[in-house]
This record gives C-alpha cells, sequence and structure tokens, in this order.
C-alpha cells in the first residue's frame, strides 16, 4: 500500500451534492440502478440526520487513527470523512475531539468501518456518524496510512471527491461524475413516488398499481373453510 496524502482532489460539484439530500439514501439507491449502497453493517449513531458531501478518504491501521488526524489538514467545506483500515478493527478511532476539528473545517460527518466513541457527546454537538461499531477502546497514533486515495468500505469502491449521502436507512456512494445524472434520475423517482402515494391514499391497491396480478397467477384464492379441508388444520 501507497502511504500517501493526495492533496486537493477533484470533487463533485458541492451544490449538485447538497441536492441529493434532499432525496436520501433509498431514492438515490433505487434512482441510480440499486447501486452504491454501503450495506447494513454502517448504522448511525443518531437519528432524523440526512446528509450528503463530498468523500475525503482515509486509509489506516487497526488500532491507529494517526491517518484521521492527517485527514483533518485536507478537509474542505462540505466533505465527509470516509474512514477504512486495513484489516478488521472495531476500537473507537474517533470521538468528540477529532469531530470538533473537522466541524471547525466544515466537514458534515464521518463514515467508517472501525469503531465510534463519545457518542452522547456527537450527538449534542450535531455532528452525524454512521460506523460498524461503537467502542470506548481508543487508539494509538504511530502508524502511517493514506488520504485521499480510493477505499473500500461494505462493498463499495469510494474515490476522493465521490458524492456520499447518509440518512437513517444507511449511505450510498455515487460516483463523482454520475451526480448530475443521480440528481435528475432521483427527482424522476419522487416525483413518480408522489403519483403513487397519491393512488394509494385513494384507495388503489398496490396489486393493481403496479399490475402485479399476474405474478399471482398460480395463488388460489380459496375460503377459510377449504383450507381447513384441504389442510386438516385451522388458523
Amino acid at each position: 500500500m501507497l502511504n500517501v496524502i493526495v492533496t486537493d482532489p477533484p470533487r463533485a460539484d458541492l451544490a449538485e451534492v447538497s441536492k441529493l439530500a434532499e432525496y436520501g439514501v433509498a431514492t438515490v439507491h433505487e434512482a441510480i440502478g440499486r447501486t452504491g449502497y454501503l450495506g447494513p453493517q454502517l448504522r448511525p449513531n443518531q437519528q432524523g440526520a440526512r446528509i450528503a458531501g463530498t468523500a475525503l478518504t482515509v486509509v489506516c491501521w487497526p488500532g491507529d487513527n494517526l491517518m484521521i488526524h492527517a485527514a483533518v489538514e485536507q478537509a474542505k467545506a462540505g466533505d465527509i470523512i470516509v474512514i477504512t483500515t486495513t484489516s478488521p478493527s472495531s476500537d473507537g478511532a474517533f470521538g468528540e475531539l477529532l469531530a470538533t476539528s473537522l466541524v471547525s473545517r466544515g466537514v458534515r460527518g464521518l463514515i467508517m468501518g472501525a469503531g465510534l466513541r463519545d457518542t452522547q457527546e456527537l450527538r449534542d454537538m450535531g455532528f452525524p456518524a454512521w460506523t460498524a461499531h461503537v467502542s470506548a477502546q481508543g487508539t494509538v497514533k504511530e502508524t502511517a496510512g493514506s488520504v485521499n486515495v480510493p477505499v473500500t468500505l461494505g462493498g463499495q469502491v469510494i474515490r476522493p471527491g465521490d458524492a456520499i449521502v447518509a440518512d437513517d436507512d444507511g449511505v450510498c456512494v455515487v460516483p463523482r461524475l454520475d451526480v448530475p445524472r443521480a440528481v435528475t434520475a432521483s427527482a424522476a423517482r419522487i416525483a413518480k413516488e408522489d403519483a403513487n402515494r397519491k393512488q394509494l391514499a385513494d384507495g388503489v391497491l398496490g396489486l393493481d398499481m403496479y399490475n402485479l396480478r399476474p405474478k399471482l397467477a398460480k395463488v388460489d384464492y380459496i375460503s377459510y373453510a377449504e383450507y381447513v379441508r384441504r389442510s386438516g388444520e385451522g388458523l
């Protein structure tokens, strides 16, 4: 692995990225073809936060947060810090003090495959975080890693400057060059869902709205009495 800190990589247009926060992870994920979802193992430390920003990527060694400190210097307003480790680690590599430093530089939140601590303090200060673990056990600051290089988290490749969207449903990455398309597709999906919602509120069944009845062609609709006769047992 190269031990490098890449300075000022290209970032997706922040105004476009910020629009993705209006739509949320589920909508964006569906709109771009059910791709980019980082998986259910990344859980929010809070409820009700919905953010989007540009990825500031970090590679740390397990049990070591040296490169998170190095990454703070490279942070720009609108970034979301995305942290991986060279092998699995659950240690609490991030807490209130690092968050305070990142907030001063305009960072919008944290995505991390390792452990988080100071969870209540982070909620109190309004710094949103999505992590794989919570752990009171801290880390050392000894071993060099990398900043602003491609990383893999939740089976997804995240490159510096890509768009990150995160909310109560999870985290999604949108490649930097695909952000305009994602914004357009998400807006179209929201419009379609609004129309569907109205139909459902008016009493239309999803079976009919989505034309699902043909998929039930081999299912028999039978009375309870007939079910008991066929199965030999009640419900």
